[in-house]
């Protein structure tokens, strides 16, 4: 009994020792990470979700009692340390929804300005919402909102966006099916929902109870101005939307202002959906998907150092912020984009900026008394950060890896700016499309038996990174690196070409741990090992 006794005792602290060894890797990691705003599921009634189901169910004049209503004081007892001041917040607030509002109009303009002679016959000019104010109003953002809305289905469109006939609007929104709430930040919730039974498309709008909604009614006791302050968020983001449209930039398919729950002309963004990035997840994908991922950040970066609004920085850069559309990545968070660079310090001889980030410091030259490049190296570092050095090295051919080691430490050390870090990213792609990364693998057939259209159901094996996680499905530039793989996986007795390509013309080939069952298949080639 003792010997058994003493094994237990052994096992058991062996655990103990590898949960604790596993509890600060992960400490460490998550401590590398800002803290992600709030992401809490929502009860199946509550949210947009049921207002978009049952908005026609509902009698006329019944709004529900779960949402916060124009008028509604939130009590300030809430939360301690947070009174209601009546008089210096309000004008503060006020002075909130001014900025924003002002910011908004300089989007605006700049857009017209690009679309010289525009006007969108379907949407009169006189029918102003959120990003426009009446004459009427004295140029009163808080007050801009605070009209009918001319009819019950609420109004699709506005002067600040150029959708044109066949857009998205709140006629859309009527007959949404299978609307799912997907998540909230500070400000936006977001939920899926098919159009048609078809389109599934992305509807962004203010959470009602979201951390944003909560604390400035708490503060101001104004819910309708705070609901104001939040919008002007969505309505900056539909503008960038329309302004910066690029590959690599989420889609607007249109948007919708009507009254919801007791405040009249709420904003509902409609977007492209993608699918949210899950770190964990992208670093078990092959190597040639997280490629596509980085090089379309590069690319997506290029273009904002270059945007029609100038230089812009994304200042709240994470990977929740993004999303990936087809294996695109695309940036669907721009609310907190923003062209202002900073300016150099006075006190400085000779005058310089510090970027500063969490775990390092840049010091950067100034000219025209702003920092040079700023918003450029700011999005540039916190690529490198949170995507290149996870991303781009890892089981990357080894051909490859001295040229993406040396742009994963140029940009770590911001040594490169955005024009070169793409003309190297788009080097490698050229390298890996055209296969110079094999050496000239010449691999002879002899040793094998070719089989045309055929294909070996079950007898897999297992590799690391795959395809398909069942099996091991990978990709190759010819027959010779597909016969290479093979020889150096110990269990891999045949080969199936599939008729399937990459996003870089690569073959998806099955590595099989042997033949029996093999069956017709057209189109796809199977090859025997004969030494197996």
């Amino acid at each position: 009994m003792f010997p058994l006794e003493e094994l237990m005792k052994r096992r058991r602290r062996l655990v103990v020792v590898a949960g604790l060894c596993l509890s600060f890797f992960l400490a460490t990691w998550m401590s590398l990470l800002p803290a992600p705003p709030r992401l809490e599921p929502r009860a199946a009634g509550g949210g947009t979700a049921r207002f978009y189901r049952e908005k026609h169910a509902r009698p006329a004049g019944d709004t529900g009692d779960s949402r916060l209503h124009v008028g509604e004081t939130a009590d300030p007892a809430g939360e301690p340390g947070t009174p209601v001041d009546p008089a210096g917040s309000l004008r503060e607030l006020e002075l909130q929804i001014r900025e924003r509002y002002d910011e908004v109009l300089r989007y605006r303009h700049q857009l017209q300005a690009r679309r010289p002679g525009h006007a969108d016959p379907g949407r009169p000019l006189e029918r102003r919402r959120l990003m426009d104010s009446e004459p009427g109003d004295g140029g009163d953002p808080a007050r801009a909102q605070e009209r009918p809305t001319g009819g019950p289905n609420g109004t699709s469109g506005g002067p600040g966006l150029s959708s044109g006939g066949s857009a998205l609007g709140c006629g859309s929104l009527a007959a949404v099916t299978d609307v799912r709430y997907l998540g909230s930040g500070y400000t936006k919730a977001v939920h899926r929902a098919a159009l048609n039974h078809s389109l599934s498309v992305a509807l962004k709008s203010v959470d009602l109870a979201g951390h944003d909604m909560e604390t400035c009614a708490r503060r101001y006791g104004d819910t309708g101005a705070c609901y104001r302050l939040s919008s002007f968020k969505i309505i900056k983001e539909m503008v960038l939307m329309e302004t910066l449209q690029h590959p690599n930039v989420l889609k607007l398919y249109g948007y919708c202002y009507q009254d919801n729950g007791g405040i009249q002309e709420t904003v509902t963004a409609i977007t492209e959906l993608g699918s949210p990035l899950e770190m964990i997840s992208l670093l078990q994908t092959p190597w040639e998907q997280r490629l596509r991922i980085c090089l379309s950040l590069v690319r997506l970066l290029s273009f904002l150092s270059r945007s029609p609004l100038g230089s812009l920085a994304l200042l709240d850069f994470r990977p929740r912020q993004f999303v990936l559309v087809g294996g695109q990545l695309k940036v669907t968070d721009l609310d907190d984009a923003s062209p202002l660079e900073a300016a150099c310090s006075p006190r400085s001889a000779p005058q310089v900026c510090t970027l500063q980030f969490p775990a390092r410091n840049f010091t950067l030259p100034c000219s025209g008394g702003r920092c040079e490049d700023i918003n450029e190296k700011r999005n540039l570092y916190n690529a490198y950060r949170f995507f290149f050095t996870y991303l781009l090295p890892h089981s990357a051919p080894s051909a490859l890896r001295p040229l993406l080691d040396n742009i994963v430490n140029a940009t770590g050390d911001l040594r490169w700016g955005v024009e070169k870090t793409l003309s190297k990213m788009e080097e490698v792609l050229h390298l890996y499309r055209t296969g110079s990364y094999l050496h000239s693998l010449n691999h002879s057939t002899t040793g094998y038996k070719e089989v045309l259209d055929s294909s070996i159901p079950g007898q897999e094996v297992r590799c690391w990174p795959s395809y398909q996680q069942d099996a091991c499905l990978l990709a190759v530039f010819d027959l010779g690196e597909a016969l290479s793989l093979c020889e150096d996986h110990a269990h891999c007795h045949a080969l199936v070409f599939t008729n399937q390509t990459t996003w870089t013309g690569h073959q998806l080939v099955y590595l099989k741990s042997g033949w029996s069952g093999l069956r017709h298949a057209i189109g796809q080639l199977t090859f025997i090992r004969l030494a197996s």
